[in-house]
């Protein structure tokens, strides 16, 4: 991508899988981070909105996306 931002225009009522999927289609060489082979959002990775993740949120990935939301992607991070 190199940038550490990217901002899209998503029509009304898009989901945070669907943001998922556009985003690949736009940089398909990020295909293979994003998506799983069943083409959902591998549970490794981390994704939030406006500082909570998906993944505890009421609808997880299939939360509805506001135009003033901020996303964040994190791959897993190992270290010690």
């Amino acid at each position: 991508m190199g940038q550490k931002t990217v901002e899209l225009n998503l029509p009304a009522g898009t989901t945070a899988i669907q943001l998922v999927r556009m985003f690949v289609r736009d940089y398909p060489a990020m295909k293979a981070e994003l998506l799983d082979k069943e083409g959902n959002f591998p549970a490794h990775m981390k994704f939030f909105i406006n500082g909570r993740q998906a993944e505890y949120l009421p609808d997880m990935m299939n939360t509805v996306l506001n135009p003033e939301d901020k996303i964040d992607i994190f791959p897993p991070v190992g270290g010690g």
